[in-house]
Parts: structure tokens; C-alpha cells; sequence
């Protein structure tokens, strides 16, 4: 690293990654922040590729024309005074994000919910954490993550539940992985009805039946009773609930897991004889409409036994966001008051109005995200400003959040970039500073506050996010109440409130911060909460109790079996959705990275053979996935990772960058009745084969758009590549691949086989290659990651339109490791070469060797082809 290099936090998910960053967009893991200690994932290694300019909204807009600061504040002001004043407080709405530093999120908070005086401000965070938030404050009294992630690495058995942590948390997998190598007598558990890439690490896995968390684990509260492992100490002095839970799961029936009798034998005596055991949960026990039932079957287990809150052991919601914890932390949340206070509680609800001496204060929960689109779409939202999200992209039902956003008289985005799929719907656009040109505090997953600092100029006219807030409120009549001067002052409001977290009981309280100067927040180093003014710091929650309900107690609660779906003839298959290993939310940031966009370059379904052929299916094919809401059109990907009557899409891909992929537009708005969470992992869909009339493949050095019936566009080294389909032929070949490669200059090189029904297009300018084109009948079978690399060289046309490399240029293969471009093709070269472990792997092809992200499929890789030598053999 530079000696300019900048310690901040990475902006992705909620492990919270240390990063040393500097100006040139050099960009390495701090060894020295407790949550990475130097290592980073494929995403956070690439933030240096993502720093540039392009695309970025630099200047507010009103409707499609520029506006000064004071314009657009003075209409947005107005608009959202004249709301509150002639409909009521509650007909105006904010919708923000996990992306969101603390401070932003406070004073967004503050305005709304003390000032305006409505709780209609809810989060993206609703979409992947509001069932964790309910469960915990239906068992503990208060949102409280009770461990650290220390204990992946002292425990003795770590169980994963929906979670697929070497693609959705990396760096805590390697952490994970770096523990079992160490020790190997640590047992490994992933509970998934997928196979992903995180069952490599396991000693166990079990492809659960979907929705069957909540019977698992009551028949694991079963088998604890049954073998006389309840702490009996521990719940006569610390926990209520305990008969009524167990005579609630003792109604469980095993075959309503989808397990069979061995391997579920083998998972509830692992749990039972194995004290020191952490239960990790993330989206597939969250989002559902169980979920909240799902993390309290869960906790009841860890309660009844006691095993919480020491080293080693204890139920960990792992979060999906950079600062979703801080959101919850500031009552960021519809149905939240900040520092973890009540919403309905009178009194905390009085406390915060005078310390933050509001006009009035929300006292009723405001509408949930799913609820507040459905008001938007009944016109009761009046005025609508939605902070640094995609929700046209990320809600269920994606389509009609677009019709609902439209809907509103007067809509407001701040946001970094340009052009997305929300943003298109809107009246005004604010500009933001970005990661790099912004400066707070995040929350990770184990309550660490950790710093993000500026290291990059403020781009244009952007601002951060606090800062047009407060304007925003100073403009609405109340200049005093949001007169900051810097993200460190709101800091220091916000740490000073959280004195009533120890004033009401409560678990958040950060006031021994209140006091810090300038400098020193500058400086702070990561710190886990609580940081009270006087008494022990951070640490675990629970161990000997002392939970937040008013007896002091936790609570165990009768969770029920989810009731059986009826069969669905016409959608007999279920649809689940999550992420893909190299790509982030809705591919802003990401997407801008070429080696990112290499290793899933297009939308895809995943699907068991099964299903395939009854669908009738092939790989490759095109397939349409369609709901009660919406269509989509995906390639197929068949694999017995997925299991028989489930698929699964990744939720990345919007309308920017492709046609028919963006998947939530399909999905379901169903909703958990108690968090309000959607489920996102169970709509029912119908599956068909989609016959285009030709297939493509194009790279180019212009930026492609995706204006064919279905395309993919993503990001290269020297360009753009597209995966393209049409249902009609084009009338001239070279005419069709100009418009697609978006290079209307330059020669071409023209090869058709109308025969076969192939026609293949280089165009070249100066001696040097800009775009090659591939189409024919059936799916494009050529060396994509040899094409996209001959793009910007002087490569023969002729040749490069053979689309495999010459015999001295061996094919690399499909992108595996993103960091060094290692493909498959040469990995499997290496292991016949000798290269016949991780290791070897690594020193052969540098593979593995940088962020490890990809080290699961190394070692799929490795033992496929080892069970290949051997039956050769």
C-alpha cells in the first residue's frame, strides 16, 4: 500500500471488511481490523475497479433537466411540508437502505419520525433482516446479536442455516475454513435445500424440504428434553416460555423436514452432544413467511440449553448489509424507535422528543416496505423520497413498485448514479457521495462500529447524505434542530441519546462515545458495542441472563409447523432467489468491475434434471419462469445442487443491463405476518422452453444496450459483452451485429452459413478489432472468455471469427477466479498436470491464492476430477 492509503470499511455485505484504500484505487485488506484481519472477498478485492466516474449523477435533476441545490431543496421542502399540512403527517414516506451511513440514517430518522411526525420511513433492510429484528425482540425484549465472530472459530460445531456463506459472506467462510484446518474435529453443518458452494466445508448437509427450519429445530427441542440436556438453572432463573415451546414442538413430525431417518438422527446428536455450538442463520430462515417462527425455533433451542452468549457458542443472525445493524440501531425500521427503544412505548417515545426538542413524535409503527408501495399504488403517499435503493429491482412484485412509484404526486431520490431502474421513475434526482467520498460509521453483523473515510474528491456537485437531510429539514421550518456542521457531530447527538438505552433497560448505548472530538471520531478505531459511559465495553450478551423483557427473562415461544402448501398444477414449482458469488444488490457498483461480470455473466435458472425434462429443458436453452405478477427469461443451468422442485435465480440483473432478467418482478409480494419480511424463496412458478429464432454472443468496445427480446450486457476490460436472442431473423447480418455491437464505423469481416443458419461478424478499425459477433440457431457454443480477450488487439478477423483460440493458445475456460483470470479449462489442466490440491492449485495457477472467494469451487473442481481418475482407472 501507498503511504495515502486510507483505513475505511468495505460498503458491501455485513461482515463489515477492514480496507486500506488509496486515492489511485489501489485497494488491500487491514490486517488489523478485527472482522477480516487483512482478507477481503472477489467484490471487495475489485472496489479499485468501481471508483470511476461513469454513469454518476453529478448534479440534481428535476424531471430531465438540471436544477440548482436550492431549487431542488426548496421543491422538495415545499412538496413534502404542503403533504404533511393538507394530508397528514402519515401521507408522506421515507424508503432508505442498508447502504446508508449511521449518521445518514439518524438524521432521517429524527426528521421523520420527530419532526414530520410519521414512522412511515422504512428500509431495504426490511427485505433480508426484519425477521431476525422480530425474532430477537420477541425472545430477548430488544433487537440483540448475542456472540462475536470469534465463536465460529472457538466453537465446536457450527451449524448453518440458509445461509451460503462462501458466496454471500466470504470472508467469514474463510475465517470458518481457516478454523477446520486448523481443527479439524470442528464439525461442519449446512441445513440448505440447495447444494451450494458452502456444503464443500460441511461434514453434514442437509437438503431440508423448503420452509422445513421451524420443524427441524423443533425436534431438536424435542430430542433435548428427551435426553435430559435442558440447563434447568438456566431457565428457572433466565427464561419463560419453556413448557409451552415444548409441548408446541413435541407435535413436530419428522417427515415434514424431507429428511430421511439417518441423517436426521446424525444432525440431532451432533446439536445435543456438542456443547460449545453456533447456530449462523441468514436469508433462506429469513426470508419466508415463517421466517420470524424459523429464528425462534432456532433460539428456543439455544435458550433451553443455555448455550448463548459465552465463547464458542450461541444462536448469530448474519446480516446481509454493510450498515443494516446501524439502521436498526437508529430505529431506522417502520415499527422501531431509536436506540433500541419502543415505538409504542409512551415513555421512550417521550424521552426522545425532548431530547431531540421535536414538535411532535410518530406514535403509532409506520407502513413496512411491502405496505408502503401498496399505499403508494392506493394514493395515500402524497410525497415519497427514497435514499440510495433500487427498490423497482429488489421488492416482490417488482413491476407494480414501478406502477406505485409513478403513482405518487411528488417523488424524490438521492442516489450516485445516473440511470437505474427506481430512478426512472421519479420526479427528482439528488446526487450522493459514494463510498470513498464519504465519511461515518457503519454496524457489522457482531455490533462492531467501524469508520468509513474519505479518501476520494467530492465528484461534481454530490453531497452526502446527512448533509441534504438536514438542509432538507432546515428548509421545512427547523433550522436549529439540524444545524450540523459534520458527520461527527451527528455522531456525538446520536451516542448522546442512546444514554436512554441504560436510562430504559435496554441494550444499545454508546454514550461513552458522546464526548469524542473531532480528531478522535476521526480516529476511532472499530469498536464493539455497548460503550457505556462507565462500566465493561463490547463483549457477548446472555451468558448468566439479564435479557430485556420487564421480568428480565427471555422468552420461549410455541412455534407451530408451518401449514402444507396445496399442490399448484399450473405452478408446480418453487421458486427461490439469493445472490451470486461476485455480484452486489442490483450490480451499480459491481457491475462495474469487468473481472465481477466474468464469472456470471447473464441471468440464470438453476434447475434439478428433473424438472429440466419435465419442462423440457436442455442446458443452454432459454427458459421462461412465470407467476401470478410477472414473466422473466433465463438461461438454463441444470445441476443436482438444486433440488427436485425448487429453482433458483439470482436477483442481481435489472432492466439497465438486461431485458427479461430482473427476477423480482416474478416474485410474490407474501410477506411474514409478524416482521413483515417478504419471501423471497417461495413463489410459485410455471416453467416453459423459450424457442428463439437465433442466438447470440457479442463483445465489443462500446457500451451495449439491452434492446433485443433477450440480452445480458456486462462489463469487460475493453468494452462490453452481450448474451443476445431474437424471435425473428434480421434481414442483413452485418446491419444487425453493427446495432447490437453499437459500432455504426469501422470495416467488417462477414461469414454466413445460411444453411446452418450461422452468421458470424469482426468489425475492425485501424488494425485494430472492436467487436466480434456470434449468431446461430441454437445456443452459441464458442470460447467466450478467448473472445472477449481479443477485443482491442490487432487479432486477425478471420481467425478471431473461428471463436476458439489457435492450438498454441490453449481455451481457458468458464472464469472461476476472478482475481487472476484463471478459467476452468486451465485448472483442469493443471490437475492432470500434477496439481492435485488446493495448494498445488494455487502455486500452479495463482488461483485461490488472492481473495479466496473461489476456493470452494476449486475444490469441486478438484474432486470432480479426481472421481474421474479414479473410475478411468
Amino acid at each position: 500500500m501507498t503511504d495515502q492509503s486510507v483505513c475505511t470499511t468495505c460498503p458491501y455485505c455485513g461482515v463489515g471488511c477492514g480496507v486500506l484504500a488509496s486515492p489511485n484505487g489501489t485497494i488491500a485488506g487491514d490486517p488489523t481490523h478485527p472482522a477480516n484481519l487483512g482478507r477481503l472477498c472477489s467484490k471487495g478485492s475489485a472496489l479499485g475497479e468501481t471508483l470511476d466516474l461513469e454513469g454518476r449523477l453529478l448534479a440534481p435533476r428535476i424531471g430531465n433537466r438540471r436544477a440548482s441545490w436550492d431549487e431542488a431543496l426548496d421543491l422538495v421542502a415545499n412538496r413534502f411540508r404542503a403533504a404533511a399540512e393538507t394530508h397528514g403527517p402519515d401521507s408522506v414516506a421515507f424508503y432508505v437502505s442498508g447502504q446508508l451511513l449511521t449518521e445518514d440514517y439518524y438524521v432521517a430518522n429524527k426528521l421523520i419520525k420527530g419532526f414530520i411526525g410519521t414512522a412511515n420511513i422504512d428500509t431495504n433492510s426490511r427485505l433480508c433482516m426484519a425477521s431476525s429484528v422480530a425474532g430477537h425482540k420477541r425472545a430477548f425484549g430488544t433487537d440483540t446479536v448475542p456472540g462475536q465472530y470469534t465463536d465460529f472459530e472457538t466453537a465446536e460445531l457450527v451449524v448453518l442455516v440458509g445461509s451460503n456463506l462462501a458466496w454471500c459472506h466470504p470472508v467469514l467462510f474463510q475465517r470458518l475454513q481457516a478454523a477446520k484446518a486448523v481443527r479439524p474435529e470442528l464439525k461442519v453443518v449446512v441445513i440448505d435445500p440447495r447444494r451450494t458452494a458452502t456444503s464443500q466445508l460441511a461434514d453434514l448437509h442437509l437438503g431440508l424440504r423448503p420452509d422445513g427450519d421451524a420443524v427441524l429445530f423443533n425436534l431438536l427441542l424435542t430430542e433435548l428434553v428427551r435426553r435430559d440436556l435442558v440447563d434447568r438453572r438456566y431457565v428457572a432463573e433466565a427464561v419463560s416460555g419453556f413448557d409451552a415451546a415444548v409441548a408446541e414442538a413435541e407435535r413436530a413430525e419428522a417427515a415434514q423436514t424431507g429428511l430421511d431417518s439417518f441423517e436426521l438422527a446424525q444432525f440431532l446428536d451432533l446439536w445435543c452432544r456438542t456443547e460449545k455450538v453456533v447456530t449462523l442463520y441468514s436469508q433462506g430462515v429469513n426470508q419466508s413467511a415463517c421466517g420470524t417462527d424459523k429464528v425462534n425455533a432456532i433460539l428456543n433451542c439455544h435458550l433451553a440449553t443455555g448455550r448463548i452468549g459465552r465463547p464458542g457458542m450461541g444462536p448469530f443472525s448474519m446480516t446481509g448489509q454493510p450498515n443494516a445493524m446501524g439502521g436498526r440501531e437508529v430505529g431506522g425500521l417502520a415499527n422501531m424507535l431509536t436506540c433500541h427503544l419502543d415505538l409504542e412505548n409512551a415513555a421512550h417515545r417521550d424521552a426522545v422528543q425532548q431530547m431531540w426538542s421535536a414538535p411532535t413524535m410518530a406514535d403509532k409503527p409506520g407502513l413496512k416496505a411491502v405496505e408502503l408501495f401498496d399505499a403508494c399504488a392506493r394514493g395515500e403517499i402524497k410525497a415519497l423520497w427514497i435514499m440510495s435503493t433500487n427498490p423497482v429491482v429488489s421488492l416482490p412484485d417488482a413491476d407494480a413498485v414501478a406502477a406505485a412509484i409513478r403513482a405518487v404526486p411528488f417523488t424524490v431520490m438521492t442516489d450516485i448514479m445516473a440511470d437505474t431502474d427506481t430512478g426512472r421513475c421519479v420526479d427528482v434526482l439528488l446526487p450522493a457521495t459514494g463510498w470513498g467520498e464519504k465519511s461515518g460509521t457503519v454496524t457489522n453483523s457482531e455490533r462492531c462500529i467501524s469508520r468509513q473515510r474519505r479518501f476520494l474528491p467530492t465528484p461534481g456537485e454530490a453531497r452526502a447524505d446527512w448533509n441534504i437531510l438536514a438542509d432538507v429539514g432546515r428548509r421545512m421550518g427547523w433550522p436549529e434542530a439540524f444545524d450540523y456542521r459534520s458527520e461527527a457531530e451527528v455522531f456525538r447527538e446520536f451516542a448522546r441519546l442512546s444514554t436512554l438505552g441504560h436510562t430504559f433497560g435496554k441494550d444499545f448505548d454508546i454514550s461513552g462515545l458522546a464526548d469524542l472530538t473531532d480528531a478522535e471520531y476521526d480516529a476511532l478505531p472499530p469498536t464493539v458495542w455497548p460503550v457505556p459511559t462507565e462500566g465493561p465495553s463490547g463483549g457477548r450478551f446472555f451468558a448468566d441472563g439479564g435479557f430485556y423483557h420487564p421480568d428480565g427473562k427471555a422468552k420461549m415461544l410455541p412455534i407451530a409447523a408451518p401449514a402444507s402448501e396445496a399442490p399448484n398444477t399450473a405452478r408446480p414449482v418453487r421458486l427461490n432467489t439469493g445472490r451470486v458469488r461476485d455480484q452486489w444488490h442490483t450490480m451499480t457498483r459491481t457491475g462495474k468491475a469487468p473481472r465481477l461480470g466474468a464469472h456470471m455473466a447473464e441471468p440464470y435458472l438453476e434447475i434439478h434434471p428433473g424438472d429440466a425434462a419435465a419442462a423440457g429443458l436442455s442446458d443452454a436453452d432459454l427458459a421462461k419462469v412465470s407467476s401470478a405478477h410477472c414473466s422473466a427469461i433465463l438461461r438454463v443451468m441444470i445441476t443436482d445442487r438444486s433440488q427436485q422442485g425448487s429453482v433458483f435465480v439470482p436477483m442481481h440483473w435489472t432492466d439497465i443491463v438486461s431485458s427479461t432478467g430482473r427476477i423480482n418482478a416474478v416474485v410474490a409480494p407474501t410477506t411474514d405476518p409478524v416482521s413483515g419480511q417478504p419471501a423471497s424463496k417461495g413463489t410459485a412458478v410455471a416453467l416453459e422452453q423459450v424457442a428463439a429464432h437465433w442466438y447470440g454472443f457479442a463483445v465489443s468496445t462500446a457500451t451495449m444496450t439491452p434492446t433485443r427480446p433477450y440480452a445480458a450486457i456486462a462489463r469487460t476490460r475493453t468494452g462490453t459483452r452481450a448474451e443476445v436472442a431474437d424471435f425473428k431473423l434480421p434481414d442483413n447480418w452485418e446491419a444487425e451485429a453493427r446495432k447490437i455491437l453499437s459500432l455504426p464505423g469501422g470495416s467488417a469481416s462477414v461469414i454466413e452459413d445460411s444453411a446452418r443458419g450461422t452468421a458470424r461478424v469482426a468489425i475492425h478499425e485501424k488494425g485494430t478489432l472492436t467487436g466480434l459477433f456470434f449468431a446461430a440457431a441454437t445456443p452459441v457454443a464458442l470460447s467466450r472468455s478467448h473472445v472477449v480477450a481479443l477485443i482491442g488487439t490487432a487479432a486477425d478477423p478471420i481467425q478471431a471469427l473461428a471463436g476458439v483460440p489457435a492450438a498454441d493458445r490453449p481455451d481457458p475456460g468458464a472464469m472461476v477466479c476472478a482475481c487472476f483470470d484463471v478459467g476452468a479449462n486451465s485448472l483442469r489442466r493443471a490437475i492432470d498436470g500434477g496439481a492435485t490440491t488446493l495448494h498445488a492449485l494455487g502455486v500452479c495457477t495463482r488461483a485461490g491464492t488472492n481473495c479466496g472467494s473461489c476456493r470452494p469451487e476449486l475444490e469441486a473442481i478438484l474432486t470432480a476430477a479426481t472421481a474421474m481418475k479414479l473410475a478411468a482407472e
